[in-house]
């Protein structure tokens, strides 16, 4: 049995979900997302409660896959997902400039990322900028394509990295 896939899901007041030939729709005060029903599934909407049921056990994983999905696009269009990265090296920035971001990361030339239709990227200061957005899975993908550029090494610790991730060091050569 499913316990993600059992749970009853809370619509807040603000927000409305209805679903036209298989798609899912959410709207709230931040914007509107969509998302396919996944094989199996069928939903139930009840005043300010949704239950989602599937229609054999094959479809077990689907099930709580899409409690999930739903969730996380009621969140989204209330609160908003987010994401701060920073960036750790002498001479390492980022630069905001329109829909461009721009990370100088030790390389031979700043690196150039166009920010994804939906986010939006806001530096606060040269070594730190938070990604925000309704959309969890684009925050993610685009936060992680940024850390990309140049993940964190074990060494000295220069790199992109989440904000409050931790970064295991390694001693490094001794001197015999």
């Amino acid at each position: 049995m499913s316990r993600i896939g059992n749970r009853i899901i809370k619509v807040p007041e603000n927000v409305t979900v209805t679903m036209n030939d298989n798609i899912v729709e959410v709207k709230g005060p931040k914007g509107t997302l969509e998302q396919v029903m996944l094989n199996g599934i069928t939903m139930k909407q009840e005043e300010n409660a949704i239950t989602l049921e599937r229609k054999s056990e094959e479809f077990k994983a689907n099930h709580g896959t899409m409690n999930a999905l739903i969730t996380n696009m009621i969140k989204g269009v209330t609160d908003g997902y987010e994401k701060a990265l920073e960036i750790v090296g002498v001479g390492y920035r980022f630069n905001v400039q329109g829909k461009k971001l721009v990370i100088n990361a030790g390389y031979s030339h700043p690196v150039e990322m166009e920010v994804v239709d939906g986010l939006t990227v806001t530096a606060d200061g040269n070594n730190k900028i938070v990604i925000k957005g309704i959309d969890k899975v684009k925050v993610g993908e685009f936060a992680a394509n940024v850390r990309k550029v140049r993940p964190p090494e074990p060494y000295k610790g220069k790199g992109i990295r989440y904000e409050n991730e931790h970064i295991r060091r390694k001693e490094g050569k001794k001197a015999a």
